[in-house]
């Protein structure tokens, strides 16, 4: 989160429920049927809850998923699950409580671990946690996430951190590959993952109940497996993550046909592989991407 915080936008700049909903309508149309709700936050949005609701009245929708920091999770968790949310990713880089304030700009940890805590008794059919590995701030913590697998049905999920927006140059200077991981680590063992498109590698501890995920876009790219488009609150279709071309959605939001032309026209136009070597990066920050 920039020191700053973020620039404001008008209600009139970004999608309204029912367009994201004709949008997701649509995609459904053309074969998609997983949706993921991220951010920014998504649980700061009023009547995210309702609208968690009317997606999943989509029949072809068949998973539901949200990318959260946790904050509002404990508050919403039971009215989420009601309303039909299968899945939760919780991004959760420390578990340390000074350093989790200074990375999220005032944020109480405990929030998210009660969060956490009042999802795993509701019953979600799977918890992640998603740690962004940065150098110097908590690498020290690797066996600390590690071991939350050994006892809790919880995946968590090692991600490089990824040159994005204004943070390109820093992440180069504090970035480490997820190696160190199984270098850290020798227990994990290897385990097969019957869904190709997942970004992640998982690997598991001797009787443990949940498992560890690698996510490697820098050290390994798994772009020939990727399947992935991305929607931002702006309207704007991102076909690729680290990619600056966007298709703006809103211009075609009144016309079904024309939309769903340029969405398929979007998909098509899919790159083979991102160029993140070249020092190709985006200009766009990830908190106005989402995760």
């Amino acid at each position: 989160m920039p020191i700053n915080g973020v620039d404001k936008k008008n209600h009139s700049d970004i999608l309204t429920f029912e367009q994201i909903y004709e949008i997701i309508y649509l995609l459904s149309e053309l074969g998609i049927n997983k949706v993921r709700l991220t951010g920014g936050e998504p649980l700061v949005r009023k009547g995210i809850v309702k609208f968690i609701d009317r997606i999943n009245s989509i029949k072809t929708i068949e998973d539901l998923a949200m990318t959260t920091n946790g904050q509002l999770l404990y508050k919403y968790a039971e009215d989420l699950k009601n309303a039909g949310l299968k899945r939760l990713n919780i991004s959760l880089d420390t578990l340390d409580d000074k350093k989790y304030s200074e990375i999220t700009r005032g944020g109480k940890l405990s929030e998210t671990l009660r969060g956490i805590e009042k999802a795993k008794n509701l019953g979600f059919d799977k918890i992640k946690l998603n740690v962004v590995l940065i150098g110097g701030f908590n690498d020290d913590e690797i066996d600390s996430f590690v071991n939350i697998t050994r006892s809790e049905n919880i995946d968590v999920r090692f991600i490089e951190l990824m040159p994005i927006g204004e943070c390109s140059e820093w992440s180069l200077d504090n970035f480490i590959s997820t190696s160190k991981i199984i270098e850290k680590c020798n227990e994990l063992e290897p385990i097969v993952y019957d869904d190709i498109s997942s970004p992640a590698k998982y690997y598991k501890l001797p009787n443990a109940k949940g498992k560890v995920g690698l996510i490697n876009p820098i050290s390994c790219k798994f772009c020939k497996n990727c399947n992935r488009i991305r929607i931002t609150a702006d309207g704007k279709l991102k076909n690729c993550l680290h990619s600056d071309n966007e298709n703006d959605l809103k211009l075609y939001i009144n016309d079904k046909i024309k939309l769903k032309e340029k969405i398929v026209q979007s998909v098509m136009a899919k790159p083979k592989e991102h160029n993140l070597e070249n020092g190709d990066y985006i200009k766009r920050n990830m908190i106005k991407i989402g995760g």
